[in-house]
């Protein structure tokens, strides 16, 4: 029998690098509706939840009859507001897509969905392969290394791998849409702080490495454009036109 799960859409206003992106104007609709209009191509309106601390993020889901809930303004991830919302909610899994991703592929969220149901009791996570050297450079992006099997061995925003000339040869970047165990969330938002290399990198993943978890890797499509600065919104835009 297939798991049960729900898709959530974490979503802040208080951006260190955009702030008040989930609300930014992308082409006539908002960046957060289009990332909810991607995650309803792949299930029902009925299994997403738009999480947040901010009014206005709420009274827009109310608006575009996108089903939303209300969380702590004390969570220090997106991932911690999946967890809150996991405390009060019975699933056996959640889908986690970052609200900042306008044009998540529905069906890279269908992979996801189809590797819980193969992998049960794992933590999932997306990865795309690196076709520039400045991707490859950019802090913005966040480089996956896994071994042969798909198990995470460790993600940052430095380039790796490296090698001794310095060149970009081959990368991989994270695609920001994950699968959480109802247990893994919980045991994950029991720590009260980020973790020392969650913190440095600020990446949230590494919090479940951290915590001895094992994170399994598997390909997604190269689709996905996560807005963290100006330039990233351009990028958005020439896709869509």
């Amino acid at each position: 029998m297939d798991l049960t799960f729900k898709v959530v859409i974490p979503a802040r206003m208080k951006s260190t690098r955009l702030p008040g992106k989930p609300l930014i104007d992308i082409a006539g609709k908002s960046m957060i509706l289009r990332t909810f209009e991607q995650c309803a191509k792949a299930v029902a309106v009925d299994d997403i939840c738009v999480l947040t601390e901010d009014e206005a993020i709420v009274a827009h889901c109310h608006e575009h009859r996108i089903p939303v809930e209300r969380t702590s303004e004390n969570c220090l991830t997106g991932t911690d507001r999946a967890a809150e919302y996991a405390s009060k909610h019975n699933f056996d899994y959640y889908i986690n897509v970052q609200g900042d991703e306008p044009l998540m592929n529905p069906e890279d969220i269908l992979k996801i969905i189809g590797a819980i149901n193969e992998n049960p009791e794992k933590i999932i996570n997306g990865y795309c392969p690196i076709s520039s050297k400045e991707d490859f450079i950019s802090t913005s992006v966040p480089k996956v290394v896994f071994a042969p099997n798909g198990r995470l061995l460790y993600m940052s925003r430095s380039c790796i791998p490296g090698n001794k000339s310095g060149d970009f040869d081959f990368g991989y970047r994270q695609v920001c849409v994950y699968g959480f165990p109802r247990k893994d969330l919980r045991r994950f938002a029991e720590q009260q702080e980020k973790t020392p290399l969650e913190q440095e990198e600020d990446i949230e993943i590494l919090r479940f490495l951290e915590m001895g978890f094992d994170v399994q890797m598997i390909e997604l499509s190269s689709d996905s454009i996560a807005v963290d600065h100006p330039e990233d919104l351009d990028r958005v835009l020439a896709r869509l036109c």
